[in-house]
């Protein structure tokens, strides 16, 4: 505890008698007994809310990554760490082609139009009775 041995005890003890008397000795140690009693009472109770405070920053900081983790935006990290400088994302939103048509030409100045978009034209149906115009080989024909 302070690291007394018996002979330093013994001489406390002898001061204690010759300065405080024999007569009012035993009051003496009651008091400083109930004093350490207290000194001790109040230790605990200073730990415990010492404790307590540590308990209530952990639960914070608990509180704090819970929070963090449900306002984790899994897509945009995901994006972030593959397409760090944006090319994907605009190779896949812009149209290349759309500057080409609509920026005006480097040679006349005028604006090059795109030409007409036309549909395939249906395939032929065959004939009721004709052959097929391709026979696999192997295959016979009907």
């Amino acid at each position: 505890m302070l690291g007394l041995d018996w002979t330093e005890l013994a001489l406390i003890a002898v001061v204690a008698v010759v300065v405080i008397g024999p007569k009012d000795l035993p009051e003496a140690v009651r008091g400083v007994a109930k004093g350490i009693q207290k000194l001790r009472r109040m230790a605990g109770e200073f730990q415990s809310q010492v404790d307590e405070v540590v308990r209530e920053a952990k639960l914070e900081d608990v509180r704090n990554q819970i929070n963090e983790i449900r306002s984790f935006d899994f897509r945009s990290a995901v994006e972030r760490e593959i397409d760090k400088d944006g090319s994907l994302r605009k190779t896949f939103t812009e149209d290349p082609l759309k500057d080409a048509f609509t920026s005006p030409s480097p040679t006349t100045g005028a604006t090059v139009t795109p030409p007409p978009v036309q549909p395939d034209p249906p395939a032929p149906t065959p004939a009721a009775g004709s052959a097929p115009a391709f026979v696999p080989p192997g295959v016979a024909a009907v």
